[in-house]
C-alpha cells in the first residue's frame, strides 16, 4: 500500500472524530443552534457558538456519521443547499456580534441529488465564496477528514486552511478524476497519485498553511494540540484590523 492509499483509506475512516466530538471538547459550553430559516434543517451540516477560552466562537462543521442509522441522518455527510445557507446565517450572525468563525470539514463533496439542484444547490455553494471572502471577523478552516469538491470549498474561503496530516483535500474524488481521465474509476489509486491531495503535498504547493499531528485518529491529543494552535491563531488574527485581515484573505487566494 504506497503512503497516498494509506492516507485516502484514513481520510474515509468511518471512525474518525467528528465535527461534533471537536466542537464539544475544544469549545466550552458548546451550543448548537439549527435552520437555514429558508427551507430545513440539515443534518449534514452543524453549526453553533461555544467559548475558546473566553472568547466566544461560532463553530460550523460537516456531520458525518458512526453507524448507518447515523449516517441516514446525515446524510453521509453530503449537506444540502439548506445546509450552507444554515452556515451562512451563522457566519452572518458570528460576523454580526465579532465571532471569530471556525470551520471543520469532512465531506466527500454536496450532495448531487434532482433535490438540491433544484434548491440552488450551486447558488448556495457560490454565494457562501461570495459573502465569506468579505466577512469582518477572522475565519479557519480545518480538514479533520476528506474534503472534497465544492462541498468542502464552500465552508473553506478561509483566513488559514489546515489540515490533520492524515486527510485529503482535492477538487474531486479519486474515483471520479480516473472516471473523467481515463473512463474508469477502478484507476482511483493511480489518480490520487497523481493529484496531489495529501496534507503533505497541499503544504508544498502552499494551498493550506497548516498541518496538524496525528498519532492515530481517535486520541484526545489531537484536539488539544489543535484547541492550543486556535488559540494562538485566533489570538494574533483578532489582533488585526478590518482592512489587514481582509487584505491578507485577498492575497491568500489572490496567489492561485
Amino acid at each position: 500500500m504506497t503512503d497516498v492509499t494509506r492516507i485516502l483509506k484514513e481520510a474515509r475512516d468511518q471512525g474518525r472524530l467528528s465535527t461534533l466530538e471537536y466542537a464539544n471538547y475544544i469549545f466550552d459550553h458548546f451550543m448548537e443552534l439549527h435552520g437555514d430559516r429558508y427551507f430545513a434543517d440539515d443534518g449534514a451540516i452543524v453549526g453553533g457558538i461555544g467559548y475558546l477560552e473566553d472568547c466566544p466562537v461560532t463553530v460550523i462543521g460537516i456531520q458525518k456519521g458512526s453507524n448507518l442509522q447515523e449516517n441516514l441522518f446525515r446524510n453521509f455527510g453530503q449537506p444540502n443547499p439548506e445546509g450552507y445557507r444554515k452556515a451562512l446565517r451563522l457566519m452572518k450572525q458570528a460576523e454580526k456580534f465579532g465571532r471569530p468563525i471556525v470551520t471543520l470539514i469532512n465531506t466527500a463533496g454536496a450532495y448531487p441529488g434532482v433535490g438540491a439542484e433544484e434548491r440552488g444547490q450551486g447558488e448556495a455553494i457560490a454565494r457562501n465564496l461570495l459573502e465569506m471572502s468579505d466577512l469582518s471577523v477572522p475565519i479557519i478552516a480545518i480538514i479533520i477528514g476528506e474534503g472534497g469538491s465544492g462541498g468542502a470549498l464552500a465552508l473553506a474561503l478561509a483566513d488559514q486552511v489546515w489540515m490533520l496530516e492524515n486527510t485529503i483535500y482535492a477538487v474531486l474524488s479519486p474515483e471520479g478524476f480516473a472516471s473523467i481521465l481515463w473512463k474508469d474509476g477502478s484507476r482511483a489509486t493511480e489518480a490520487a497519485e497523481l493529484m496531489k491531495i495529501t496534507a503533505k503535498d497541499l503544504y508544498q504547493l502552499q494551498v493550506i498553511d497548516k498541518i496538524i499531528p496525528e498519532r492515530g485518529y481517535f486520541s484526545s491529543e489531537i484536539m488539544d494540540n489543535l484547541k492550543e494552535e486556535l488559540i494562538k491563531e485566533l489570538t494574533y488574527l483578532r489582533g488585526l484590523s478590518q482592512e489587514e485581515l481582509l487584505e491578507k484573505r485577498y492575497q491568500r487566494f489572490r496567489k492561485f
